[in-house]
């Protein structure tokens, strides 16, 4: 597979190489290991905001340490994500 990083997708590059840097390996591994780790990480931070021994204000507090350029938590009655 190939990904672009030219252009208008220029972002793309400094995001691979993030990954590359705290993974610690080469490229295809980084961003093999980050889209398998995002979903999980997704769902552990939708239990933690979920918990009933949390107070609306502690959720939301968290939530807002969480968000990335894509991934948003929203807290109210129920935790709602959303992707950009």
């Amino acid at each position: 597979m190939r990904i672009r990083t030219d252009g208008d997708y220029a972002y793309r590059r400094t995001a691979i190489e993030r990954a590359e840097d705290f993974y610690d390996c080469n490229r295809t591994k980084a961003v093999v290991s980050a889209c398998d780790d995002v979903p999980h990480f997704v769902r552990a931070a939708r239990q933690v905001l979920a918990r009933d021994d949390l107070m609306l204000e502690q959720r939301q507090k968290m939530a807002e340490t969480l968000p990335t350029r894509v991934v948003n938590l929203n807290i109210g009655d129920q935790v709602i994500i959303n992707t950009d």
